[in-house]
């Protein structure tokens, strides 16, 4: 079983936006050190709660202080931006770092509306139906074969060369995966978000189309995971997910985390704990071999050999301490072959 990573760059209550990138950067170099396969960060925007804004800018920092795990987006939300654009910048990235840079791309605006618009300096938002001719010209000015009919064929994207960084697309939904197989991309289901996604998984390969980018289906699945050394401590911390959640959906908006005290002291009506009870059915949460047991479930289920887990504590050690004993509990230090990728 591969194990990586997924971070948002969570902004605890109390602390600041700085302090949630610099933690960012001190879990990335743990999860490396720990035989984490890949660590992905996200793009949020107009968010008090997330601090990850500028994913290509997180990835040259993170491979920049660690030396041999893939580091990617996870992902770029290509609806707000040039397809050019996101090309050259993830090539100049897999200059920098050969044969460890993932691109991941979302469908998601990762954006209130206004924030949207102004990502897409005032411009009318593009038809949902544009985004596979996006992705399709994503890939073409990433592996420069355009179709010669293309108003753009013809253009280079610079730094050239022969490495292209993975593609992935991510969803949380069947459209993402139909896409990524008519394409012959890789595909990650965001569990996290939407749970019951194993038939999605299981299209996915079925009508996956074999490509230069991705010779084999190649799926993976973001879960989110507390893992602490007893069952009630991980409880404990989860109360600070389960009151985000609950403010997130109530205000609108993703706002800094609570701390533990905070959640437990709440006063929550009936409705709350019932909205809780439904949401927290997507959260993996449990001492070590707990875990351990129930991801393994989730990886039998959808068919695949990769998990990407999602862990967010007000406190980030015991966010590190997660990761940790998850690493031990799969013994993932112990894996050499770290494998090729799609």
């Amino acid at each position: 079983m591969r194990l990586s990573v997924l971070d948002q760059s969570p902004v605890s209550a109390g602390g600041a936006p700085a302090d949630a990138v610099s933690e960012t950067v001190q879990l990335a170099r743990a999860a490396e050190r720990l035989g984490y396969h890949r660590f992905w960060v996200a793009e949020h925007h107009g968010s008090a709660g997330l601090a990850g804004t500028v994913p290509e800018i997180l990835v040259a920092r993170i491979a920049s202080a660690t030396t041999s795990m893939r580091v990617g987006s996870g992902g770029v939300m290509l609806s707000h931006y040039s397809p050019y654009k996101v090309a050259e910048t993830f090539r100049m990235l897999e200059t920098l770092f050969p044969g460890r840079i993932d691109l991941g791309i979302g469908r998601a605006a990762g954006a209130d509306p206004l924030t949207a618009l102004a990502l897409r300096n005032g411009a009318e938002p593009l038809r949902p139906e544009r985004f596979p001719d996006q992705v399709a010209d994503l890939i073409g000015f990433l592996s420069g074969k355009l179709d010669a009919a293309h108003p753009f064929a013809g253009l280079s994207t610079m730094p050239s060369g022969a490495g292209v960084p993975e593609i992935w697309l991510l969803g949380s939904s069947d459209q993402s995966a139909q896409l990524a197989a008519f394409m012959g991309l890789a595909f990650s289901f965001a569990q996290f978000i939407n749970e019951g996604g194993e038939g999605v998984m299981e299209a996915y390969r079925q009508c996956f189309r074999s490509s230069p980018h991705c010779r084999t289906a190649s799926g993976s699945v973001a879960v989110f995971v507390i893992c602490a050394d007893s069952e009630s401590e991980a409880l404990r911390l989860e109360a600070s997910r389960n009151l985000w959640r609950l403010r997130s959906r109530q205000e609108g908006e993703l706002p800094p985390y609570p701390s533990v005290a905070d959640a437990l002291s709440y006063a929550y009506a009936e409705a709350d704990r019932v909205q809780i009870e439904r949401s927290r059915r997507r959260n993996v949460v449990g001492a070590p071999e707990q875990i351990k047991a129930r991801l393994n479930e989730i990886a039998n289920a959808y068919g695949v050999d990769e998990l990407v887990i999602v862990t967010i504590c007000h406190d980030f050690g015991a966010r590190l301490r997660s990761y940790e004993l998850l690493a031990q509990a799969f013994q993932i230090t112990k894996q050499t072959d770290r494998g090729e990728g799609p």
